[in-house]
């Protein structure tokens, strides 16, 4: 019998050569592979007849295969094969298609899936790169014996029949799937009790696993396909809840966890008040307000503040870590703020020194391209206490860097850091502080380089504050950092005024040059935005090093132009920056490298060459590199060649919307969580069965039903049901899920 832990080797039909086929799909165990789930169905019990098809329908269609064949055209090769019912005809076109030049035989039958056309010229109906299966192929690996043969032919027709995507370059096929994976549920082991709390099961209306298990890849007779293609059958509703329902658990329990630690109960005092006061170099927002009280709230606490601040960009976060950051130090503790970046980390110590300085405060900043003396120099500083505000790079995260009394954390631009190391800069308990020396937030003291292993007994966890300008849809926000409190700034500060977003087609650059060269004359500066660095023969996209030299030389060589791109050294990337915030540079063509966070007041303009390429978020954080100022600003989107109907919706989106969180949301939706953030680079949980978009309300559910377990026990639930649930959460989906950290 089979285990959900057993290694799929043993399944009968894989063995150790086709394991590692699958190990290449993730599918290592019995329960990945029950969890590989169709991408749709057909239904093979009642399937189309060829002439019943009507032109612009997907459809399905079992026919015998009368006749096929390559021909070659100027363009491509192109591979025809037609199939049909009785005197009924169906031409298939696959481009590109030699690969198929024998797979074919007159007489097989075929199972097709695809969009139903109308031939332009006989007006005959076609298929154009149908999916396929061939019915009854005894060729593919691992067919067996002849009782293998009736089985797999009674899972193929008759039914609703599951299709998978295939692996190993198309040896493991859709069939293959169905037998195997049917092979697998008949031989596994009694279900044991569900993981999933009584309670639970009711306010949800859950089937069993099993069940759900056997329904999802084998829809029972009258399961509307309907639902079962949008995964909404109950079987499926099942999997994808307990899905999030244990990442959940894992989050919640990693909340608790970090309230059951001792962190530092910050004193609001009078004196608090009155220095945040002093520092507000405008009257705050409303948003603004009810974040720094959700934010002080947090830090009056006697157990650590872990809290995500996000907000648009231009919304006014930085003056709010900057309060933040005067509640801990006039309660005599150092704050470190870490940006992704050496030029972001500079701008926020001009800010700091512009805003605290007069008040005080001593700042310093640490960035890898110090000179050793000077990186000495300064962590002797931090060590010995003198330093408030230590401002920096990853180099905060070197071991050397010993703090005195650390009492705050403020970590910007998060989603760059990723979610696992999101508490490397602040240390996970104060004896693993001086055992290890793994923390950058050591303690240590001496008048020359800090012994950052010094002991000093068991020290507080500081408050950890998380900055990011990239609005994050609250599905996102849910699992990626469902761990943390969360305040959102969803309100601009006074004076901003909405920039225009126009879109031309580069058609029309000469009128756009000529825009931008008013712009400069009237005393303002431009962006100028290309896609890549340098030119491709497989792309047919402008570059920024080509343009910077037309642009310099040909439409602009009275102005200073300057080139800014990410392969650039990176004491020249922040030479060219420095100069344009100066002034010194009026037109800077440059890469997607000014995403991040450099303010430069003066600059109103904004060019981006082929917009169409670029994601909605990505637009919107460039978009926001201008109107930092007073004066008007203008988003020019140019755009080169065809446009395909996404582009067009971002595009669109651009030009009517100036709210990021909106954007985000429709970004979501349009590339989907894993393109979005960059899964891997973020640490978001890649799911199995469950998707974000798609599984919000559920997402939400899940939530609010973990928080209730670990609420328990009481008259609903048992603490066996609620141990049962966390053994299941550790043991089953704790390593897929990035959940290490809960202990």
């Amino acid at each position: 019998m089979l285990e959900p832990t057993t290694s799929v080797q043993y399944v009968k039909g894989i063995g150790p050569r086709l394991a590692e086929v699958l190990a290449g799909k993730g599918l290592l165990t019995v329960d990945d592979l029950l969890h590989y789930l169709p991408f749709r169905y057909e239904d093979r019990l009642n399937p189309c007849g060829i002439a019943e098809l009507r032109a612009g329908e997907m459809a399905a269609v079992i026919a015998e295969v009368r006749n096929s064949g390559l021909f070659r055209t100027r363009r491509m090769p192109i591979f025809q094969m037609t199939a049909g019912q009785g005197r009924a005809r169906l031409k298939c076109l696959w481009f590109h298609g030699t690969y198929l030049k024998d797979r074919f035989k007159p007489g097989q039958m075929v199972a097709l899936y695809g969009k139903v056309e109308a031939d332009d010229r006989t007006r005959e109906l076609q298929i154009i790169q149908p999916q396929f299966e061939i019915l009854g192929d005894a060729t593919e690996e691992g067919a067996s014996d002849g009782t293998e043969q009736k089985l797999a032919s009674s899972l193929e027709v008759g039914r609703i029949v599951p299709i998978y995507e295939s692996a190993g370059q198309g040896r493991l096929t859709s069939r293959w799937f169905r037998r195997i994976i049917h092979t697998a549920l008949e031989n596994m082991t009694p279900e044991l009790p569900d993981p999933i709390p009584a309670v639970v099961r009711r306010h949800i209306g859950l089937i069993s696993p099993r069940e759900a298990l056997w329904r999802v890849h084998w829809p029972e007779p009258g399961e509307s396909l309907q639902d079962l293609q949008t995964s909404r059958t109950p079987a499926h509703i099942r999997l994808i809840f307990e899905e999030l329902f244990f990442i959940e658990l894992g989050l919640e329990l990693k909340r608790r966890q970090q309230k059951a630690q001792t962190g530092i109960a910050f004193n609001l005092d009078d004196r608090a008040r009155e220095a945040i006061k002093k520092i507000l170099p405008f009257h705050p927002t409303a948003a603004q307000k009810r974040v720094l009280k959700e934010i002080a709230s947090d830090m009056e606490e006697p157990f650590p503040m872990r809290r995500l601040l996000q907000g648009d960009v231009g919304s006014g976060k930085t003056i709010v870590a900057f309060e933040a950051a005067i509640i801990a130090i006039e309660n005599g503790y150092q704050v470190a703020l870490m940006a992704p970046t050496e030029i972001l980390a500079t701008q926020h110590y001009l800010s700091a020194r512009r805003i605290l300085e007069n008040a005080g405060y001593s700042i310093v900043l640490l960035t890898g391209s110090l000179e050793e003396d000077r990186k000495r120099e300064i962590r002797r500083h931090v060590a010995q206490g003198n330093a408030q505000l230590i401002i920096g790079t990853h180099a905060l995260l070197e071991e050397k860097v010993g703090f005195e009394k650390p009492g705050l954390v403020i970590v910007d631009e998060q989603h760059r850091f990723g979610v696992l190391q999101r508490f490397k800069l602040m240390k996970k308990s104060s004896d693993e502080r001086v055992a290890t020396g793994d923390s950058p937030l050591q303690v240590g003291a001496s008048s020359a380089e800090p012994d950052v292993h010094a002991d000093r007994g068991s020290a507080p966890e500081p408050d950890v504050l998380v900055m990011t300008a990239t609005p994050i849809p609250r599905t996102l926000a849910l699992t990626l950092y469902g761990d943390l409190d969360i305040s959102v700034l969803d309100e601009m500060p006074p004076g901003r005024t909405p920039i225009v977003t126009r879109r031309v087609s580069d058609e029309r650059s000469p009128e756009v040059w000529g825009f931008v060269r008013k712009q400069v004359a009237a005393g303002h500066q431009a962006y100028i935005v290309y896609p890549v660095i340098e030119e491709n023969e497989e792309t047919e996209l402008k570059a920024a090093k080509k343009m910077y030299k037309e642009l310099e030389s040909r439409v602009f060589p009275d102005l200073k132009v300057a080139l800014l791109h990410g392969r650039m050294d990176t004491d020249l990337k922040d030479q060219v920056m420095r100069l344009f915030q100066q002034g010194e540079i009026q037109v800077l063509v440059s890469t997607t490298v000014i995403e991040v966070g450099v303010d430069v007041l003066n600059a109103t303009v904004m060019v981006i060459e082929h917009a169409e390429r670029f994601g909605l978020a990505q637009l919107h954080q460039l978009r926001g590199r201008i109107g930092r100022g007073a004066a008007k600003s203008y988003c020019i989107l140019m755009t080169g060649g065809k446009i395909t109907e996404e582009g067009e919706r971002r595009l669109d989106a651009m030009v009517r919307n100036n709210d990021g969180f909106q954007i985000a949301e429709l970004d979501l939706e349009v590339r989907g969580p894993g393109e979005f953030f960059g899964t891997r680079q973020a640490g978001m949980p890649s799911f199995r069965v469950a998707n974000l978009i798609r599984d919000r309300q559920l997402l939400e559910a899940a939530k609010r039903e973990a928080a209730a377990v670990l609420a328990g026990p009481n008259s609903e639930i048992t603490q066996a049901e609620i141990e049962r649930a966390i053994w299941h959460m550790r043991t089953r989906w704790q390593n897929s899920y990035g959940l290490v950290e809960v202990g």
